[in-house]
């Protein structure tokens, strides 16, 4: 809360305000704030709410004649008071001072989670002890004989010789080829995609209303959100490497793949048009302004193109390829596919840069609303957003976008468009890249750990080229909503490097198994369906006391992700998977 105290005579004073986060950004009118009362010694008064998420910097000016008078820089505190006293220093010199006083001090939000740290932290603890306990023979026995008195007695029947008891229990509840087949596996991919999957349905689900759980507006900063996304189409591309050289080795024809291929990229696609649809807010089956763009179907579809292109050119022997340099086996025998995404980059590039769009400067990259000091307000997204409205349709697009927060635009953009799907299938293609790596170097860490630290180092070279290091005065900035080139090659670089520390801890290490991650990794489908059809259902959701707390907020959100990852634990141990 801010209250502007006026002891200027009339005219009276304009207060405005300018996001620190908005790049070349109009200042908005905030209050008019009225002129002292001389007669009755009465400062003029008006109270506003300001935002707290980033720094304001504050403008007033006379209401005639627009004469600025002050302008103050300031990062507000949640549910602080203040005061902002303008008065006349001087009457000779007409010095004007605008003095802000802090009437009640800001809470520090950030103690709810420092306090869910030490909680998870003390259930770990509390988890790791009892691992430990267990490798402890009495402790164990104990353990078993009170949880499964029966199991216990039957097994000492077996042990004395009892006859009717020989196969009356089973130590090993786990059938052979299961368990042969999950040592196979690697793990590191599984958790990976879990602690994707389940930061995305932490904040998905609201992420304790903190800022920085929020996708950023437009260029820059690369908060949680920004990269959860991406590292799910990362981690796909790997797998989808390690599956169909799984289904080709064991027989399967081409055909035969390529039809299963289709299948799933059909049912996610509609999966994602039907299940999982925001708009549906208006209605059940609303078709009239059903949202076509999505999740899944950015998923379906660049799983598609990158699962079909791989199938085209990959082999059902991984050997070593007799070629003149055996260090980029896992390169050189697939120059057509890289030739084809070089091609999908070309068109990217000359759709984003080139495409003339009606009342918008060609190669526009920005936000439109109040950005670019006002000049383009109904160009949001440039030659993407277009492209969008003129195939899709404004009303079957996203409506709400995270450039209208703080750029204030008002045209529908989709981050998931038909332009940025382009992008998408690069980064899948990056993540198909590590999958070979992992084949092609087989039982070779050393090699898998180098080839991915290269990979890390080039893309972020390539990012740093593109975006000369700088959030805005980048050739191509850093953009989730555009899926820009310079946001796929960063991503990609740093999926590279978590999982080359992921591989290094649980496949090659054995420090870590993995969970909790590892359960809703292997059950990704099914987890990220259901979180978003019972997001407003109970438990994962209630009626809050203080609907501005954020410990109310991150208690109700921690509870609902972690129950996620309880079911998807559940269903680990009863081997039940949701495959497509």
């Amino acid at each position: 809360l801010l209250l502007v105290r006026n002891e200027l005579p009339a005219p009276g004073l304009n207060l405005a305000a300018r996001s620190g986060s908005c790049h070349q950004c109009l200042y908005q009118f905030l209050a008019f704030v009225p002129p002292s009362n001389e007669s009755l010694r009465k400062p003029g008064t008006a109270s506003v709410m300001v935002d707290t998420q980033h720094p304001l910097t504050l403008l007033l000016n006379s209401s005639v004649g627009d004469r600025d008078l002050c302008k103050i820089q300031y990062h507000f505190g949640e549910f602080g008071n203040y005061s902002l006293v303008v008065k006349t220093l001087s009457t000779s010199t007409q010095t004007v001072s605008c003095d802000l006083i802090i009437n009640e001090g800001p809470i520090n939000s950030y103690l709810p989670i420092l306090f869910a740290f030490l909680v998870y932290m003390g259930i770990l603890a509390i988890l790791i002890a009892g691992r430990l306990l267990m490798k402890i023979d009495p402790v164990r026995n104990w353990v078993y004989k009170k949880l499964n008195p029966r199991a216990t007695d039957r097994m000492i029947n077996s042990e004395l010789g009892s006859p009717n008891t020989t196969d009356s229990i089973n130590c090993d509840p786990t059938p052979q080829s299961w368990s042969a087949g999950s040592r196979q596996r690697l793990r590191s991919l599984d958790t990976f995609r879990g602690l994707s999957l389940v930061i995305m349905v932490f904040v998905n689900y609201g992420g304790g209303k903190y800022w920085f759980f929020k996708h950023e507006s437009w260029n820059g900063k690369l908060h949680f959100p920004s990269a959860l996304f991406s590292r799910f189409v990362f981690i796909m591309g790997t797998s989808i490497a390690l599956a169909l050289g799984s289904m080709l080795r064991w027989g399967s024809s081409k055909w035969k793949v390529l039809r299963k291929i289709i299948w799933r990229s059909f049912v996610l696609i509609l999966l994602g048009i039907i299940v999982v649809n925001p708009n549906y807010c208006s209605g059940p089956l609303s078709w009239d302004n059903l949202r076509i763009p999505g999740v899944l179907q950015r998923l379906g579809f660049t799983y598609l193109v990158v699962a079909a292109l791989e199938l085209l050119f990959t082999r059902a022997d991984s050997g070593t390829w007799e070629g003149r340099f055996p260090a980029l086996q896992d390169i050189l025998p697939y120059w057509p596919q890289w030739i084809f995404i070089l091609a999908l980059e070309t068109i990217w590039l000359c759709l984003t840069f080139l495409l003339p769009v009606p009342d918008c400067p060609r190669g526009y990259l920005g936000p439109g609303g109040i950005g670019d000091f006002g000049k383009y307000p109904n160009c949001t997204g440039g030659a993407a957003g277009y492209i969008d409205r003129l195939l899709l349709g404004e009303k079957h697009m996203y409506q709400h976008p995270s450039s209208g927060v703080t750029y204030l635009s008002t045209m529908p953009y989709d981050p998931e468009g038909i332009l940025g799907t382009i992008n998408s299938i690069v980064m899948a293609f990056f993540g198909l890249q590590a999958g070979k790596i992992t084949l092609f170097y087989k039982d070779q860490p050393k090699q898998i750990m180098s080839r991915f630290i290269i990979w890390g180092i080039v893309l972020g070279v390539i990012s740093a080229i593109l975006t000369k290091c700088s959030k805005e005065e980048g050739f191509i900035p850093i953009n989730k909503n555009l899926w820009s080139i310079s946001y796929v090659t960063t991503m990609s670089c740093f999926a590279f490097i978590l999982l080359l520390l992921i591989y290094y801890l649980v496949d090659v290490k054995k420090w870590w198994s993995g969970a909790p991650f590892l359960y809703p990794g292997m059950n990704s489908i099914l987890v990220y369906i259901g979180h978003q059809v019972f997001a407003n259902y109970f438990p994962f959701k209630w009626k809050m006391q203080d609907s501005q707390s954020h410990a109310e907020h991150l208690t109700q959100n921690l509870i609902a992700t972690t129950l996620w990852v309880i079911i998807s634990y559940i269903l680990y141990r009863k081997r039940i998977f949701w495959k497509i």
